[in-house]
């Protein structure tokens, strides 16, 4: 059996009013990648912040190599060997390769060398079986490959533990691959690695053990080999969760949704939308998949009138919208469900009753004249709060002061109460713990099965080959194709979200 590299003993931080970590016990092993999993809020990060000297423990020690070890600072943690790849990543865009990963080093003179630290840097990157220029600029590097300096950084200064937040958030199926193929080098070489991860799949794939955290305990530690993506579900939220959904053919209606040759122009004065054709009907849910960037946002504005389109239509239930009000949008039955909630979905200075009407709140079901119907708006919000299991103490509490996933459950009663012709889900999961998201896909599926056209965007492929009918893959503001889910392959929509054209429609 493998020595015990890290051992941190009863755990426990404390913030003002939330007890984030309670008594948390986690031993990692030499060589293995130990999977750190729970729900969001359940303490992982700020576990892992505390190892790596971001936050300070409220009492209990870290012991590393047998040792008791105090980290006061990530400097403390650098020199003892452990490295973080944050979800986001640390570098500055406007600086070379290795310009980023010489900062701050202690080793640094007042003149840099950089030559000698650029052939280390090289033939590091060799080792793994990577390509690096230590003279491009951050700026000109894809996602993955950002990932993976963030990597070789770490691993430039010496980490022989090395912790990664949710590395996959934002790659593609191929560079999934070969992170994890990356993973396995170092672990065969004898590093370790913590991985922190809310994917399932992921999860059993890579690991060797994982640790299950729930509501900041440490909940239970068992091998891969031993467990299964229901058991793991059912420890972390502590009932049985599912996320396999049966769904009944399709029954085609009317299309809701027609777009023929969108352009639009980004913020940075770049075209965004190159030309985009897509086509929804009632009864179906479209997946738009595709890397975080990729024209998603600007087409989702475009559609909801949020942006201007330079060029071609937009038709919505027969009727042509192109540059059409977003209230005017709203009126020809159209729901939203945004992916910032906080930005476009709610207000958190209001209370739950008051976002709960904010769309229909003129109408005559709400108001006469100016004056707005306050019990039937405060019974109104009283059944949607009860029929979305919204958890809040009364529909007067600030809606700023929910969870994350009952701020989620609050958008979304309000946008299917509505009963949509034309739902927009957009990444309607982000940030959501497995129960959550458990509910808001079974809710986004009933409208599917209701009637409903949906237009679902998301980052997560998982979610994507789940709940879609079609699937068409964004890249660079261009449709690269459009696939029956039946037909679709993970390898195949990975291709296309690299830029590979899929010329059948």
């Amino acid at each position: 059996m493998s020595e015990n590299i890290l051992e941190m003993r009863n755990i426990v931080k404390q913030f003002p009013g939330v007890l984030a970590n309670d008594n948390v016990n986690f031993t990692v092993r030499k060589g293995e990648v130990h999977t750190l999993l729970g729900e969001n809020g359940a303490g992982k990060s700020t576990l892992m912040n505390i190892l790596y000297g971001l936050y300070h423990p409220t009492s209990g020690e870290i012991w590393l190599h047998g040792k008791k070890t105090l980290i006061h600072s990530p400097k403390d943690a650098i020199e003892n060997g452990i490295g973080m790849v944050h979800q986001h990543f640390m570098l500055i865009p406007a600086l070379s390769v290795i310009e980023n990963v010489i900062l701050g080093m202690s080793e640094n003179k007042a003149v840099l060398d950089l030559g000698t630290a650029s052939k280390k840097l090289v033939d590091l990157a060799k080792k793994y079986n990577m390509k690096v220029n230590p003279d491009d600029l951050v700026e000109t590097l894809t996602v993955g490959e950002q990932q993976r300096l963030e990597i070789l950084k770490a691993l430039f200064r010496g980490a022989d533990l090395l912790i990664l937040d949710e590395p996959t958030a934002v790659l593609t199926p191929q560079e999934v691959d070969e992170l994890f193929k990356m993973i396995h080098m170092l672990t065969e070489e004898g590093h370790t690695v913590i991985f922190i991860s809310h994917k399932l799949n992921e999860v059993m794939f890579i690991s060797d053990r994982i640790t299950v955290l729930r509501n900041g305990k440490s909940y239970e530690t068992v091998n891969k080999e031993d467990t299964n993506k229901d058991q793991l579900a059912n420890l972390m939220v502590g009932r049985d969760i599912s996320l396999d959904f049966d769904k009944p053919a399709v029954n085609l209606g009317d299309v809701v949704l027609k777009m023929e040759n969108v352009r639009c122009m980004s913020e940075k004065g770049i075209e965004a939308l190159r030309g985009i054709n897509l086509e929804l009907r009632k009864g179906e849910i479209l997946g738009i998949a595709g890397v975080d960037g990729n024209g998603q946002d600007e087409l989702l504005e475009c559609i909801t009138g949020l942006k201007k389109v330079t060029g071609g239509t937009i038709e919505i239930n027969g009727e042509d919208m192109t540059n059409g009000s977003p209230r005017k949008i709203m009126q020809k039955n159209v729901a939203h469900i945004p992916a910032d909630r906080h930005k476009r979905g709610m207000i958190s200075a209001m209370s739950v009753k008051e976002n709960l009407m904010l769309i229909d709140y003129y109408k005559e079901k709400f108001a006469k004249g100016k004056l707005l119907k306050w019990d039937k708006i405060s019974q109104e919000a009283k059944d949607l709060v009860k029929e979305f299991n919204v958890k809040t103490s009364t529909i007067e509490t600030f809606a700023g002061t929910l969870s994350g996933g009952n701020q989620q459950k609050m958008v979304l009663a309000r946008e299917l109460s509505r009963e949509p012709d034309f739902l927009i889900a957009a990444h309607p999961v982000r940030g959501l713990d497995i129960g959550a998201t458990e509910f808001v896909r079974s809710r986004i599926l009933d409208e599917r099965n209701r009637g409903a056209g949906v237009l679902l965007v998301s980052t997560e492929l998982e979610e994507i080959m789940s709940l879609s009918d079609r699937i068409a893959v964004l890249y660079e503001g261009e449709v690269m194709g459009v696939l029956n889910r039946e037909d679709a392959t993970i390898p195949e929509i990975g291709l296309m979200m690299a830029g590979s054209r899929r010329e059948t429609e």
